[in-house]
This record gives structure tokens, C-alpha cells and sequence, in this order.
């Protein structure tokens, strides 16, 4: 019988656990690494790091006149996804404010919005977006700075095309949008819009994730995308 004195059996015991814990620890990162990659390849063959945004639908302003109607909106915009869930986006918005029998104006703004997607490995996500933007009447007669917030809903029809509907409320730093000064508030309008974001690119980052996949995942490489 082979004896083993009790201060070496304490330090065998310790580097066993040690190196138990660091091959376990290393699995624990290999693991969580392979989910990243995973994902993020299913992103980037469903969807896509470049987004062209299109939109149209409807705009209403809540000013200083009553009875006001809703007009035509329409806008047009470019996304880009720093992550999954969340991408920086430009956009272009052109639009009518009415008021029954009073006042009819065109305007514009450009908006910056961050803007995250709740479920971007799922077909159907929610997203939100808060941003600022630059209000303009027709020919720049009149601007203003606001700020923006929405949310909405994002069906993916097919890889690489996204239908989507979304409201958004915008508050100007003004009370002047309206042609009317009046009241202790300024004015705010709501715009809705039913639209498609174009996915697109992705391509050479995809690539680079596929070489660090598994062999197994190689050979069949999509997530179930529900």
C-alpha cells in the first residue's frame, strides 16, 4: 500500500480541481462563443448588416387648431446594424399637416434614430427607436429640431425582405408648426406608416463565422428561424 502524506494529497486534490475548473470554464467559453457565432450567422442570412428603408402611410398634427386631418406621409431611409438587435438609421420624411378649412402645409425632416429589434433571430420582431431630427416647411421657410420615438412591428416575408408597421411621435421645440402661437405647449404631430426594409450585406463577415463553426454545424448551418 502505497502511503501519500496528507500536505501532498491536499495539493493533488487542489490541482485536480483547478485544472477540472479551467477545462470546464474553457467549455463554458467555447459553448458561448459557438451561440454568438450561430446567431449571428442566422441574422446575417435572414436579414443583413445594411437596411434600405422605405415607408408609407399617414401623418396627423396636434397644435393650436382644432378639427385637424390626417395627410399623406412618405419616407425613405438607409439602417446599419452595429449588432442583432440594434442598428443606427438615417431617414428622409416628407408630409403634409393639415387643419380642416384653415391651414395646409408641406413639410420634411431628416431623422437620426437608435433603434433596437426585440427578436431579430425570430421572422416576427417588435423594435423601438428614439431619435432627434431637423423639421422643415417646403423650400426651408421655417425649421425646427425635435425629437422622435416609435415602435412597430417587423414580419419577414422572405430572406432579406422585412414588412413592417409603426407609429411615431414627434415633439418639436416650437409652437410655431402650426402657423399659430398659442397655449403653454408646443406643437406635436403623429405619423404611421406600413413599409419594407431591404436587407443586404454581410456577405464576407458571414463567411469568416462559417470557418469558425463546427463541422457539424457546416454541414447544416441555419437555426431553426420561427
Amino acid at each position: 500500500m502505497i502511503f501519500i502524506p496528507k500536505r501532498n494529497s491536499t495539493l493533488l486534490i487542489v490541482i485536480i480541481a483547478l485544472i477540472s475548473f479551467n477545462t470546464t470554464y474553457s467549455q463554458v467559453i467555447d459553448n458561448a462563443k459557438e451561440k454568438i457565432n450561430r446567431e449571428r450567422f442566422t441574422f446575417l442570412e435572414n436579414r443583413g448588416i445594411h437596411v434600405i428603408d422605405v415607408a408609407m402611410g399617414s401623418v396627423i398634427i396636434n397644435g393650436d387648431y382644432p378639427n385637424p386631418d390626417f395627410e399623406i406621409y412618405f419616407r425613405a431611409g438607409y439602417k446599419y446594424h452595429l449588432t442583432n438587435h440594434l442598428n443606427v438609421n438615417f431617414t428622409y420624411n416628407k408630409y403634409n399637416l393639415s387643419v380642416k378649412d384653415v391651414y395646409n402645409e408641406g413639410f420634411m425632416s431628416f431623422d437620426l434614430n437608435a433603434e433596437y429589434l426585440l427578436m431579430p433571430l425570430k421572422k416576427i420582431t417588435p423594435f423601438l427607436y428614439l431619435g432627434g431630427g431637423y423639421n422643415a416647411s417646403n423650400y426651408f421657410e421655417h425649421t425646427e429640431f425635435k425629437v422622435q420615438g416609435g415602435v412597430g412591428l417587423e414580419y419577414l416575408l422572405v430572406e432579406g425582405v422585412g414588412v413592417k408597421l409603426f407609429g411615431e411621435y414627434n415633439y418639436m421645440f416650437s409652437d410655431e408648426l402650426d402657423g399659430r402661437v398659442a397655449g403653454e405647449s408646443d406643437d406635436t404631430f403623429i405619423r404611421v406608416g406600413l413599409g419594407l426594409n431591404i436587407y443586404f450585406g454581410g456577405e464576407k463577415e458571414k463567411e469568416i463565422i462559417r470557418k469558425k463553426l463546427n463541422t457539424v454545424i457546416n454541414s447544416s448551418l441555419i437555426i431553426p428561424y420561427n
